[in-house]
């Protein structure tokens, strides 16, 4: 039987998967206007026409402020099935594995780099590793956090990414010469003070923002991504220098992985939990270089080749600590072409298989399709 899924706020597209083969609706854009927002239910319900039978489930992102959300909540009553949340960056690494027509539930680890996504805590990840077993995940590690300075206007002016960054450092006196354009800029030190004004995000996505505005590339963005965008050009054009281990840091927690528990052993079997840890990858060390940056090329090409460099360390840490050896990448973070270039070249050589996606989109476009991917393994564990 079907299954029906909403995606989420960006880059909106429903999906229906069935038999193994996923079908979409219309791409509507960002859900952020009336036009787009009154076109998800007809959407949906030219998916519906064409199932073949009823529907087992409509799903649909954690995030209960999506309109999307909401639509396939009603939906889902309307209809008498289950209304399955799946999270944001669960589905982005699912929607990969069912594009290369992986159907089973064998564990893999996923990287999920993008701008936000509601996590499980209520936080705004961005920057995870996970281990993925069919319905199941586990956050085995996340980028260490940078503060939102403003909320969501931060994900809008890198600079403030850039002015979070400096006062995780120390160096916040730096701030408002820096960006003495930007008149907020004096006061921000007042606001980092002041965490409930400055959410926490491990989104690498805030990353790029940060090192583009560190780099003089990008104060305020005028369009969707300008700052990733410029810093992927400059990049491009230019050589980086010898890749310094000393510019990330990955350090070891113990988490709690959730009420069936982690594996004791230090490599456990396919299938079973992964050890009860928490990997944090530090990327500070790398954007306090770019800041000191004389040259914005040569900043920019070794923000990728560290970047790179840093995540296939954490994999390879993950590898060796969980015994998964295939690795999914995901997340629109992976539009970047140096980046996933990089880490499709870099990952085998420590012993991983690569994932990534081909025709879909590895961002949101795609995100449906991983929704349904996931609620069809929660279905059948749920049967069993």
């Amino acid at each position: 039987m079907p299954i029906l899924a909403l995606g989420a706020w960006f880059k909106h597209a429903a999906c229906l998967l069935e038999h193994d083969r996923a079908q979409f609706g219309p791409n509507l854009g960002d859900l952020d206007n009336a036009d787009a927002c009154r076109s998800v239910e007809p959407a949906a319900a030219a998916l519906l026409a064409q199932a073949d039978g009823r529907v087992r489930a409509v799903a649909h992102d954690l995030h209960p402020d999506f309109h999307s959300t909401r639509v396939a909540a009603a939906l889902a009553a309307r209809l008498g099935v289950p209304a399955i949340g799946v999270q944001h960056h669960h589905a982005h690494v699912a929607a990969v594995i069912a594009e290369h027509g992986r159907f089973d539930a064998r564990p893999v680890l996923g990287l999920a780099l993008d701008g936000v996504g509601l996590g499980t805590d209520g936080e705004a990840w961005g920057g995870e590793l996970l281990w993925v077993a069919g319905a199941r995940f586990v956050r085995l590690g996340h980028l260490r956090p940078l503060r939102l300075p403003g909320g969501d206007r931060a994900a809008r002016e890198p600079w403030r990414m850039a002015a979070a960054l400096l006062h995780a450092c120390g160096r916040g006196d730096e701030v408002a010469h820096r960006f003495s354009r930007q008149p907020a800029a004096a006061l921000l030190g007042q606001v980092l003070s002041r965490p409930a004004l400055c959410p926490a995000t491990s989104s690498l996505g805030r990353h790029f923002d940060a090192a583009a505005a560190l780099l003089g590339l990008c104060e305020v963005m005028q369009t969707e991504a300008e700052a990733a965008v410029a810093l992927e050009r400059l990049a491009a054009g230019s050589t980086a220098p010898p890749v310094s281990p000393a510019d990330w840091q990955i350090t070891q927690a113990t988490a709690t992985h959730g009420p069936s528990g982690p594996s004791s052993e230090a490599s456990p079997p396919v299938g079973e939990l992964p050890p009860d840890l928490t990997l944090q990858l530090d990327l500070h060390p790398l954007l306090l270089c770019l800041a000191d940056a004389p040259d914005a090329g040569r900043g920019a090409a070794r923000f990728h080749a560290t970047l790179a460099a840093a995540l296939t360390d954490w994999v390879a840490t993950a590898r060796r600590l969980t015994g998964c050896d295939t690795v999914v990448l995901s997340g629109g973070c992976l539009h970047n072409r140096l980046l996933s270039a990089a880490l499709h070249a870099s990952l085998p050589a420590v012993g991983c298989e690569v994932l990534g996606a081909q025709r879909l989109s590895p961002g949101d476009a795609g995100l449906a399709l991983g929704q349904a991917w996931v609620a069809l393994h929660q279905l059948a564990a749920k049967e069993t």
